[in-house]
């Protein structure tokens, strides 16, 4: 049974997407300078032999990355049509013993196997800003992580410096100002599908993973990188592209200006529990 059947009748924005993501944003030249630094913190934090969940899995790019070096990772993810890509680039790569590509929504974590607990998780590029009821990831992340693992959650930020200032040269206020917008915002992401999308505070995230998380570490990612919508731009100018990497690394680090990135990568430790092991 493809992963397309097993999810009938639910909706998935995304499904219109999956085909041609990888060409539109992860073979992009923006694309692969902010992977990059996500992957330099995944390298960081998880470790071969690990077993890892992953939240809005998309393609399987970053499963395939952290199974490459022999991190075992249940790859997940809403849309059916995002899954059966990412299956598909498990095979091509001969990591099926490593990479099991699922249809789950982040929201339904907890119905994992209670067994099947987890060293760590990750989410990547804005997966969770899409998620309406965040405090049941957290309270499903919560109940499948082992205390002191590590989940490394990578949203797009509450302020980014680059989109205001496209956005308002080329006088498109309401998306130059859309991540303001505390409600969220109704983003089209292809010809007749639509998104709910949400820019939630580090500060919020803080209190709605509380109290089984607790913040160790924030990042930016694409504060001096810029985001996707600057893409043809970067093409143009590759020099330009690769001075930006190398100031993002630095000002991805720096109190403040970190929060002003296209995204922020936040780091968070499950907290042990009366009753835990």
């Amino acid at each position: 049974m493809s992963a397309t059947q097993q999810l009938q009748g639910v909706a998935a924005p995304f499904d219109a997407v999956a085909d041609r993501y990888d060409e539109t944003f992860t073979s992009s030249a923006i694309g692969r300078a902010q992977r990059g630094a996500v992957w330099r913190e995944l390298e960081k934090t998880f470790q071969s032999g690990d077993h890892i969940l992953e939240i809005g899995c998309g393609t399987g790019v970053d499963a395939c990355f952290l199974a490459e070096r022999g991190v075992r990772v249940l790859a997940c993810d809403s849309s059916p049509q995002m899954i059966d890509v990412a299956a598909r680039r498990v095979r091509q790569s001969g990591l099926q013993a490593l990479v099991n590509a699922r249809v789950l929504r982040g929201e339904d974590i907890s119905t994992l196997p209670p067994d099947e607990l987890f060293d760590g998780a990750f989410s990547n590029f804005g997966a969770l800003n899409c998620v309406d009821d965040l405090e049941r990831v957290a309270h499903g992340l919560a109940r499948v992580l082992k205390p002191g693992a590590t989940a490394v959650l990578c949203w797009m930020g509450p302020r980014c410096v680059w989109e205001m200032i496209w956005y308002l040269a080329h006088a498109d206020k309401d998306k130059a100002f859309r991540r303001f917008k505390q409600e969220g915002v109704n983003a089209r992401i292809a010809d007749g599908a639509f998104i709910h999308v949400h820019y939630p505070s580090v500060r919020f995230l803080a209190r709605t993973f509380a109290p089984e998380f607790r913040v160790k570490a924030v990042r930016g990612i694409g504060v001096a990188v810029p985001p996707s919508c600057l893409e043809p731009w970067a093409r143009r100018h590759p020099y330009l592209l690769q001075i930006w990497e190398h100031f993002d690394s630095w000002l991805g680090g720096s109190p403040g200006v970190r929060l002003l990135g296209d995204h922020v990568l936040v780091r968070l430790q499950r907290e042990a529990a009366p009753g835990d092991d």
